[in-house]
């Protein structure tokens, strides 16, 4: 499995994350490793929301609002949930 974040591919929730919206962004939760991670930014919840109605990942950053001089903070978070497998780089069908 390749957890390098290359925000030009797509990707998405993995099938076995859950999310739950909170106050503060979000509760992820997957069920096959049993993780739990916190998203405490609402414009990364709009992003791993996009991520499936999108070409790539930096388009999901790019629909939520994020711009050019946040795009590594939002990488640096995309690639942590990638290395945590709670999003997963897109095959086609």
């Amino acid at each position: 499995m390749n957890t390098d974040m290359d925000i030009d591919r797509p990707w998405d929730l993995h099938p076995q994350v859950s999310v739950r919206p909170e106050p503060f962004g979000a509760l992820l939760y997957h069920f096959g490793t049993r993780r739990l991670s916190f998203v405490k930014d609402l414009r990364l919840l709009a992003v791993l929301r996009a991520l499936p109605h999108v070409p790539t990942a930096r388009a999901a950053c790019a629909q939520a609002g994020v711009g050019a001089a946040e795009l590594p903070r939002f990488t640096a978070a995309l690639t942590a949930l990638a290395r945590s497998s709670m999003v997963v780089e897109r095959t086609a069908p």
